[in-house]
């Protein structure tokens, strides 16, 4: 919805943010139902390339452009319980949810039939650690660069898509400068069309492989099974947006405490699967990633544990 949003930014009017949405879904659909994994592996080098880049230069520019803060200007605390759910929704999806341990595993399959190549072990965890490590980068970008434009702005956000994406980016080119909106624009909008598009496959891939494990089904069902089950995601986000979604900040905020606060299950499954007698011993986690795990799943449960008592106790 958020790529909808944004996409009225390029003059698009007449049609609502919900309808433009739509649109994106299916377009995302086509792109992966027509080109499969090998257009989501060659979109997503494109993709990555452009916002690198384009978010490197918007952060440089940034630097020197940021507004003085006023005299007066005291910033809120973020060790208090008025701020703990905003804390949340940051994390929900920083630097990337708990699901895409699964569908790293799942691409290096699709991979595989691309190239002929399974990889091993060790090049799977290079390219895990490239991509984890290259979204951890990308997510303190852009910390920074609301840091830099946003901090002491005293601004707050419209709740409707037009409105928030039209203060989303006017926010960073009255900081950088107007020649900047296109440059923001098309940082913004790449990184909410990426993310739809890779969240469309992943979903559906991980439903596909629950499906054939259940039923012991061969490569070619699951592919088929992966088609129904982008356009079952496809439709029923669909009807999320047009009939139940008023509040595009609602509806963000709810996405990413939603991915939080469903991580220590995510997490702890994830450990249960890398530890199990499927794993050959020689490849499971060593004491430290074993100790690093444990500390994560303590972090997840206790930051969960919070935000439930600020939400429904206190």
């Amino acid at each position: 919805m958020l790529s909808g949003a944004l996409l009225t930014g390029y003059g698009i009017t007449g049609i609502s943010v919900p309808f433009i949405t739509v649109g994106v879904l299916f377009i995302c659909a086509a792109l992966l139902l027509v080109g499969h994994y090998k257009l989501l592996d060659s979109l997503a080098k494109v993709i990555i390339a452009l916002l690198g880049i384009s978010t490197l230069v918007a952060v440089a520019l940034a630097i020197p452009n940021r507004p003085e803060l006023a005299a007066d200007f005291v910033a809120p605390s973020p060790y208090q319980w008025a701020s703990f759910a905003f804390l949340i929704s940051l994390l929900g999806w920083m630097p990337a949810p708990i699901d895409l341990s699964a569908w790293s595993s799942l691409w290096m399959f699709s991979r595989e039939k691309q190239t002929g190549h399974f990889a091993t072990v060790k090049e799977s965890a290079i390219d895990f650690y490239v991509g984890y490590f290259s979204a951890v980068g990308l997510a303190i970008l852009f910390i920074s660069l609301g840091a830099l434009v946003m901090f002491g702005s005293s601004e707050s956000f419209a709740a409707g898509g037009v409105g928030f994406s039209q203060q989303l980016v006017s926010l960073y080119t009255d900081t950088i400068g107007d020649w900047s909106h296109l440059l923001i624009l098309s940082a913004a909008f790449i990184t909410m069309f990426s993310t739809t598009l890779t969240c469309l496959d992943g979903y559906p891939r991980s439903l596909a492989a629950c499906c054939a494990l259940i039923k012991d089904l061969p490569a070619e069902a699951f592919m088929r099974i992966q088609k129904v089950w982008i356009l079952i995601s496809a439709l029923l986000a669909s009807v999320v947006v047009l009939c139940f979604v008023q509040n595009l900040l609602q509806l963000l905020s709810f996405a990413a405490i939603v991915s939080f606060i469903t991580s220590p299950a995510l997490a702890y499954i994830n450990y249960r699967v890398m530890n199990g007698a499927n794993v050959p011993e020689a490849y499971r986690p060593g004491p430290a990633l074993k100790a690093l795990s444990w500390a994560g799943l303590l972090f997840f449960t206790v930051m969960t544990s919070g935000y439930l008592y600020v939400t429904f106790v206190r």
